[in-house]
């Protein structure tokens, strides 16, 4: 069994930083890519940033040049280094893991339980 686990989540004032951390455990044999998600209520969930296992990124346009995703595989964990946050960044961020358990297992995708983040202008 798999489980992501978030932390990092709060509430900020426009233009402070924050940076959230998801770490995986459980059966794990490789995890692929990792990234980032949000959603606001009665919206869909957006990608906000990936990391494939090969070190590549991509950002959705409103966050490039602010938010970066990194990872420690050493440690199952990926991270989304969040400044000069906006109020239009306020969600519930979600992280999201490729997952094999097995060498002969095909990967599948794994959610975190979501942490929420709010910035007041």
């Amino acid at each position: 069994q798999v489980q992501l686990v978030e932390f990092g989540g709060g509430q900020v004032q426009a233009g402070e930083s924050l940076r959230l951390s998801c770490t995986a455990s459980g059966t794990i044999f490789s995890i692929n890519t990792m990234a980032w998600y949000r959603q606001v209520p009665g919206k869909q969930r957006d990608l906000v940033a990936t990391l494939d296992s090969g070190g590549n990124t991509n950002y959705r346009e409103s966050v490039k040049g602010r938010f970066t995703v990194s990872r420690d595989n050493a440690k199952n964990t990926v991270y989304l280094q969040m400044s000069s946050l906006k109020p239009e960044d306020t969600a519930s961020y979600y992280c999201y893991a490729g997952i094999s358990i097995g060498r002969y297992t095909g990967s599948r995708g794994y959610w975190g339980q979501g942490t929420r983040v709010t910035v007041s202008s």
